[in-house]
């Protein structure tokens, strides 16, 4: 991104990845190169986003759960060498002054073969970006011509890539319909066709075909008008247009946005189109105040305002304070730093909230600029961070087994339905000599063998992830981090907390090694279940062979008559064959 280097923009930064049949998205490295200060406002859900930006020139907004990586001032050849060492280019945009990009990964291509840089490269779905700015809009009256009508001219420039386009044209005339007659002119390359709306009955001249949207069906045959700046003014004089009240040169765009707040107005008369863009503003206090996010932790709110980004939006701050103006900031050689205990400086404390108001007094404003700042109160909450061994959580574990599912629970109590938890990231690590294992990153989870769980009727986050069963050299001890944010449900506002917790590791053929709860639960349940089927059978066996009270002995064996004495044991022995057995137990 490209401007002057003594200005301060916003931009919204959105990074969009679906995740067809729920599979994880793949991680994104995301760098931005930037001349001048920004402030970035940053969603991407759930994606492992990793950003590489210069810390003097870019301010995020809010915290986003992102890897950032800091790079120094780097010229355009620099990025990118820097870019490729670190894998792969998908792609490359030059942008000025953006004030939203929407980067579509999905159209990305997984393994490009070569980046080569384009001038006007058209990049599709994949990205769409809005200018900060509106367009350089030129106006001018046409001498000799005495009619009323005015004209809008709209010359799209070829782009780099001849396919089919269709552009949409949104006109809105600020005037009652039938004041003045317009002429709309749309010019542009031949693969180019329009899809106009417009509030306002008017007459249209197009290259290419174009419809209206009340008729999107009915596309109308173009015209062949000229394609250079001077002979579509001449082209606006031969339809009887007194004043050219805009004239916009614009690359190859998907949608274009023209509005006029009056009609019958232009400039005065000269030969060519003259400028009529207003002049920016220079102190914009909404954006000064955007700038303001509190920093909560240790019972402490803190807010920090750089002096650079105060000086480049050129405003000039007399006094920083708290709702007690004794409380004031300090300034700290490149910064002003505003900070107290939620004791002091009037701090409003509920159950779950510390709230206060900033107050800033600038050069520029009779009034003062106030906004209101909150921490989330966290004496009253405490974390639990526990792991489990079946997915129904009734018995919390400190050992686990290579090549065992664990499953996690990290909750909050009290539980608040003001608040809302979430996991930022999760890892396992197993001592210096083996790699963390990454399980949750941005919210997602990092690899095929982590999955998400739905939460626990109470709001607690859970996952399950499966440890693999070979891993050299082999574990004995682990280490389980989880980063989970706290965060409000109506203001704007978050707190995070890391928590961890020491894990044993046992590998099955470990020797002498303890069993963990699944096997000493089976173990003990099959044990159960072999001895009420043994004594079942042992009683079945009895009640079917005991001999009645005047019965004689039966003998199941074939061999010479014996005393009656000894037949018992025998009988009782030889029914535990069976039917199709011809041995004896006798």
């Amino acid at each position: 991104m490209e401007s002057g280097a003594e200005e301060v923009s916003e931009l919204e930064l959105t990074v969009h990845m679906s995740r067809p049949n729920g599979t994880r998205p793949r991680g994104v490295l995301l760098v931005l190169g930037i001349d001048k200060y920004v402030i970035v406002s940053l969603k991407t859900p759930g994606i492992p986003l990793h950003l590489a930006f210069n810390p003097n020139l870019v301010t995020l907004k809010g915290s986003p759960e992102v890897n950032t990586t800091r790079l120094s001032v780097f010229a355009k050849s620099q990025i990118l060498n820097w870019a490729h060492a670190q894998g792969a280019i998908t792609s490359v945009a030059k942008l000025n002054d953006p004030r939203s990009i929407l980067l579509h990964l999905d159209q990305a291509p997984r393994s490009p073969p070569s980046c080569s840089p384009e001038p006007h490269m058209d990049m599709g779905r994949m990205l769409e970006w809005q200018p900060l700015a509106g367009a350089s809009v030129r106006g001018c009256r046409l001498a000799g011509v005495t009619g009323q009508k005015e004209a809008h001219i709209l010359r799209v420039l070829p782009g780099s890539e001849a396919r089919p386009r269709t552009v949409t044209v949104n006109v809105e005339l600020m005037c009652p319909s039938g004041d003045r007659d317009t002429v709309l002119i749309l010019q542009g390359p031949p693969y180019v066709s329009w899809l106009i709306d417009a509030n306002h009955d008017m007459q249209i001249r197009a290259t290419g075909e174009y419809s209206v949207k009340i008729f999107p069906e009915n596309n109308m045959p173009g015209f062949a008008l000229p394609n250079t700046p001077q002979g579509l003014l001449e082209e606006a004089r031969r339809h009887n247009a007194s004043v050219v009240a805009s004239f916009v040169e614009l690359p190859l765009a998907n949608a274009v946005s023209l509005r006029a707040s009056r009609c019958g107005s232009g400039p005065q008369t000269s030969p060519t189109p003259v400028q009529t863009t207003p002049p920016k503003e220079s102190c914009n206090p909404a954006l000064l105040m955007s700038l303001i996010q509190p920093k909560c932790s240790d019972d402490i709110m803190t807010l920090v305002l750089k002096k650079n980004l105060i000086s480049t939006l050129k405003c000039t701050i007399t006094s920083l304070t708290f709702l007690d103006p004794s409380c004031q900031a300090e300034d700290r050689d490149d910064q002003l730093v505003l900070r107290s205990a939620y004791s002091t400086c009037d701090m409003e404390l509920t159950e779950n909230v510390v709230s206060n108001e900033v107050v800033v007094n600038l050069l520029s404003s009779s009034s003062p600029q106030r906004k209101k700042v909150q921490c989330i109160n966290m004496e009253n909450f405490s974390f639990q961070l526990g792991l489990y061994l079946t997915p129904q959580f009734l018995q919390a574990s400190t050992t686990i087994e290579l090549g065992q599912q664990g499953f996690v629970q990290v909750s909050v109590s009290p539980s608040n339905p003001e608040l809302m938890l979430q996991l930022d990231s999760c890892q396992l690590d197993l001592g210096p000599e083996a790699e963390t294992v990454e399980l949750i990153q941005s919210q997602a989870p990092k690899g095929s063998c982590v999955s998400l769980l739905s939460p626990s009727p109470h709001g607690d986050v859970r996952f399950s992830f499966l440890l693999r069963s070979y891993m050299v050299p082999t574990p004995k001890t682990g280490t389980l981090s989880c980063t989970v944010a706290l965060s409000s449900r109506t203001w704007s506002l978050e707190v995070h907390r890391t928590l961890s917790m020491h894990l044993n590791i046992v590998s099955p053929g470990m020797p002498g090694k303890t069993l963990v709860l699944p096997a000493v639960l089976g173990i003990t349940f099959g044990t159960f279940l072999i001895g009420a089927l043994l004594t079942a059978t042992l009683w079945f066996i009895y009640s079917h062979t005991r001999p009645p009270s005047k019965r004689e002995p039966v003998v199941a064996v074939a061999a010479p008559a014996s005393s009656e004495s000894s037949s018992t044991n025998h009988s009782i022995g030889s029914t535990q064959s069976t039917p199709c057995s011809t041995s004896s137990m006798a």
